[in-house]
């Protein structure tokens, strides 16, 4: 349940959804596991601090973490729709044990080496990226609907109390006790959430006809990336964001070691400062929406991140650093709830865990890459110099960027339900394919410009919906007949079609029919290949 953060829940029934116990148990460990997780990594950014000095090595471990979050989280997605949940996640909880098992045995043999720790930190995040998708999918099973709102607010306030817990905790078992206790910690923690997963009897999901395998659906949810644009304007405004932002989070451990002066245990104080300016930033988010809209909100995290990025260049003392970070966690949060927030809020309930992969994916795809890239920048011009330079890069593009719009979210995503279902001579098999299928308009030539306006506007949905090719034509013999057509791969995906239309399209075609001229409804037709039927 560790969901990108977006505000808590502070009105009487905030806490609500903890009255159901299932909820409350796995709420509860997920914090337990998230502490472990926040410990294993500062330990990790620690130790190799002492094994080298060069700033692209100290980089790479941040980059091992989130790079197979970009590898990976739209195949994740794609699993966390196809596979009993429960048993995925039980699965992925006990290989993140054995990865921090490893690193503790390693630690306490004193073998751990650069490449050993670079590559479980690497397996580290391959099991993050599995559980992400996961994780957040599983809430609706825990809670009735109208308290859904209300449990995600609560798991994100649960990742900020992890944040705000775990890298202090982890500091100071690491000054006090060593790396081998810090990565023991980590394991004891994962035996919390395994224990909560197998207590948890989650029924067996149903299976139907139109189920889709993982082929299918993972080309459905890249198609509906492809073909809305929309969330284009989220993905890059999010890549942009986090490659510059990701320079502060990829020199942490210099900046508190060699610019602040600090030990480990400062280290995980500081983090635990981001965590804590996370929860302030959540809560006072709502006085900031209601004067900003989310292209503000945007601007303003990044100005208050760079500026907190060009004053820790100057090595301030280590009480003044202490403010700095709580306005960095504040600012992270800000942007990370509103570009998360944005891009649910153009998302239908049917590919909102596949298209939030794909967010995933840019997410960590920018930081991975703006690690490396800041680590080789601080390699050659020190960390001043490049904490300067990202936040000269940050604060230019944040500006060029606000006038790439965010989409506003405003559009009735709900399912319409308005199709009829396909009339049909017989059975037709759910793989038979491809199907063909035609709407003809009857449209007067006074009419046609601002038919076919609207009609492209339509050609959008037709593509994020299933279809894999779209066209229109005319009647050479009578020009005011019009013809759109479009392609599926299959009989199935033309019915999961169906039900995929939302209520924003059943008006854009609302407003198409009122150009059709006549007593009849435009003419729909099926047409089904005859490749396949071959001798």
């Amino acid at each position: 349940m560790a969901s990108p953060a977006s505000r808590p829940v502070v009105a009487d029934g905030g806490f609500a959804p903890l009255r159901h116990p299932v909820f409350a148990v796995l709420w509860a460990a997920t914090i337990l596991g998230n502490v472990g997780s926040f410990m294993r990594d500062v330990a990790s950014a620690w130790l190799v601090t002492d094994l080298t000095a060069s700033p692209a090595a100290v980089a790479m471990i941040q980059a091992a973490g989130t790079l197979p979050v970009f590898l990976l989280a739209i195949p994740a997605g794609v699993l966390s729709d196809v596979l009993d949940r429960r048993r995925f996640l039980i699965g992925v909880q006990v290989f993140l044990a054995g990865v921090s098992l490893s690193l503790a045995m390693l630690a306490a043999t004193h073998s751990l080496t650069i490449e050993a720790l670079v590559a479980l930190t690497f397996l580290g995040g391959v099991g993050a990226a599995l559980i992400g998708p996961a994780w957040q999918s599983i809430v609706p099973d825990l809670v009735p609907r109208d308290e859904l709102k209300r449990a995600v607010a609560l798991n994100s306030l649960g990742i900020n109390i992890a944040r705000s817990i775990g890298p202090a905790a982890g500091g100071l078992i690491l000054a006090s006790a060593g790396a081998a206790a810090t990565y023991g910690a980590d394991v004891a923690s994962y035996l919390f959430v395994i224990a909560a997963l197998w207590w948890w009897k989650r029924p067996a999901a149903p299976r139907n006809d139109l189920s889709e395998s993982f082929n299918g659906a993972f080309r459905a949810g890249l198609r509906y990336v492809h073909a809305s644009p929309e969330i284009h304007r989220v993905l890059l405004r999010a890549f942009v964001f986090f490659a510059m932002a990701s320079s502060v989070w990829a020199l942490l451990p210099l900046i508190a070691r060699n610019l602040l002066g600090g030990d480990a245990s400062f280290y995980g104080i500081l983090l635990g400062t981001v965590g804590a300016g996370a929860i302030l930033g959540a809560v006072l988010m709502p006085k900031i929406q209601a004067k900003l809209d989310v292209d503000g909100v945007v601007l303003l995290a990044a100005l208050l991140a760079a500026a907190v990025m060009a004053l820790l260049s100057l090595a301030p003392p280590r009480w003044a650093a202490l403010p700095l970070f709580l306005v960095l966690g504040a600012a992270w949060i800000m942007a990370l709830t509103t570009l998360n927030g944005t891009a649910q809020a153009v998302l239908p309930n049917w590919v909102r865990g596949r298209a939030l992969a794909v967010y995933l994916t840019v997410f960590n795809g920018a930081m991975a890459a703006g690690s490396l890239a800041w680590g080789l920048v601080a390699q050659q011009i020190g960390v001043p110099g490049a904490l300067l330079v990202a936040a000269a890069g940050l604060t230019a593009s944040a500006l060029a960027m606000h006038r790439a719009k965010l989409p506003k979210g405003e559009t009735d995503l709900e399912a319409s339900h308005h199709w009829p279902e396909p009339f049909v001579a017989g059975p037709v098999a759910q793989d038979r394919g491809p199907v063909m299928i035609t709407v003809e308009y009857c449209v007067a030539p006074s009419n046609r410009s601002a038919f076919l306006e609207v009609l492209f506007r339509l050609a959008s949905e037709r593509r994020r919906d299933g279809a894999f090719a779209w066209g229109v034509a005319e009647d050479a013999a009578k020009p005011a007949t019009i013809l759109e057509w479009f392609m599926v791969p299959s009989w199935a995906e033309h019915l999961r079609q169906h039900g995929r239309v939302t209520k924003a399209d059943a008006e854009v075609q609302a407003e198409l029919q009122r150009f059709h001229e006549g007593d009849l409804p435009p003419r729909v037709r099926h047409f089904l290949s005859l490749a396949r039927q071959r001798r």
